[in-house]
């Protein structure tokens, strides 16, 4: 272990929209935050090819080119950006203990997580091919269903997420497909009453995606009955996968309250988590929303949070010292 220790004020754990914004907001008070960005600098927006819902950009901005923009924002008010991952950390009110790459330590008073969540994908080459070069394969009806309208679309999922992503869809879209692999789903039933009611949606019972079709961008899907083995061909031009994500928390096990699905519980209003002066913030602890403009949102609550917490034991400690004198 190296002996390069040092003591930071505000440490930020991960560098999406949740953990720059809290890193503008920590710096322009004067607490000189040190953000890890983790081994993907810049979270799921880097997999987003045009953003178009997030107040500043009317004429829209790609992920990667936003997540530069709030990188450069931290780092004009004086954030330290590092590169590096977080690999273990040990709470302790006095200071918190973390470890990056298993070779450097470093000490904080406070501790920002933002780590975000990861979206889970069927594993296919050809999706995400089409994934990483933006060719119309995505986990985020919100975010990019509007560059489908009045186009056909598939959805594969069964869950709530995936029936909400189709509802959403079937808004703008001439015809949602949605793929099934059984022969019910696992969404809530009025998820499903309303699913079945939208006359643009159409459930494919029983069936998985063998391949995404498509060489620039999607063209449709061969899909495979999973009863009799039939393959066919749907048409579309848009592939939404919505089998769920994944919160990055594996790091914070037996360490920080999780709900049974992974994600870091906050105290209600606030972004404290069960740990003194350690803070959650963005996909990491919201299930629900999961949109850069929400995770901004927390990560400013969050450095407040911060901040009022380090005001409060420096208050306290200058108490003590004069009630000593």
């Amino acid at each position: 272990m190296s002996e390069n220790k040092e003591k930071i004020k505000v440490l930020v754990i991960g560098s999406g929209p949740a953990g720059y914004t809290a890193a503008i907001y920590a710096a322009r008070a004067g607490l000189n935050p040190v953000v890890y960005t983790g081994i993907k600098p810049g979270g799921q927006l880097m997999d987003t090819t045009d953003v178009e819902n997030y107040p500043g950009y009317p004429k829209s901005i790609t992920g990667p080119e936003m997540m530069t923009d709030f990188e450069e924002q931290a780092k004009r008010f004086g954030t330290d950006v590092r590169f590096g991952h977080v690999t273990k950390v040990e709470f302790n009110p006095m200071n918190h203990k973390v470890v990056v790459d298993d070779t450097t330590e470093v000490f904080a008073e406070t501790l920002i997580i933002s780590t975000g969540a990861s979206a889970k994908w069927l594993g296919l080459e050809s999706e995400i091919r089409l994934r990483d070069m933006g060719g119309g394969v995505s986990a985020c009806a919100v975010c990019d269903g509007f560059f489908y309208k009045g186009q056909e679309v598939a959805v594969v999922g069964a869950g709530d997420t995936a029936a909400e992503e189709a509802l959403y869809l079937s808004k703008l879209c001439t015809k949602v497909h949605m793929l099934v692999r059984r022969d019910e789903m696992r969404a809530s039933k009025i998820m499903q009453e309303r699913v079945k009611q939208a006359e643009n949606i159409i459930i494919h019972w029983n069936t998985s995606t063998v391949e995404v079709l498509g060489q620039d961008g999607v063209e449709g899907a061969r899909v495979k009955n999973n009863i009799t083995g039939e393959e066919t061909v749907i048409p579309m031009t848009g592939f939404f996968v919505a089998i769920g994500h994944k919160p990055n928390t594996d790091l914070f096990t037996d360490l920080l309250d999780m709900d049974d699905h992974g994600y870091l519980i906050t105290k209600p209003g606030s972004t404290l988590t069960n740990a003194e002066g350690v803070y959650a913030c963005g996909d990491v602890q919201d299930s629900i929303y999961r949109q850069a403009v929400t995770a901004a949102g927390t990560g400013c609550m969050a450095a407040l949070d911060a901040e009022r917490y380090l005001s409060q034991k420096e208050f306290e400690a200058t108490q003590a010292k004069e009630a000593e004198a």
